[in-house]
């Protein structure tokens, strides 16, 4: 079973373009962890500042490795995230 997780990240009005900027950065080395299956971000063109994530890893064991990145460190906490007015994640297994 794969562990995916679905995220949702609302800019600051005015932030739009502080996220978009960390979410570019921080997939292509995402892409790359070992234990990532897919990782996705796009941006919601009815609400700008709506940014999806969707994220598939092997285990929560791989999906942990990835918090604990230096890019996500660098990137989603140092930069895109303190600039949200939202954060929701939602975890779940694939099923077969």
């Amino acid at each position: 079973m794969a562990y995916v997780v679905s995220a949702t990240w609302t800019a600051q009005p005015g932030q739009e373009a502080i996220v978009l900027d960390a979410v570019e950065k921080l997939t292509p080395p995402s892409r790359q962890e070992p234990g990532n299956r897919f990782y996705q971000a796009y941006q919601d063109p009815a609400e700008p500042n709506v940014f999806r994530l969707f994220e598939i890893y092997d285990d929560e064991e791989a999906y942990a490795a990835h918090g604990a990145s230096e890019h996500f460190k660098e990137y989603a906490l140092g930069q895109a995230i303190p600039v949200l007015a939202n954060r929701e994640r939602a975890f779940y297994t694939t099923i077969g």
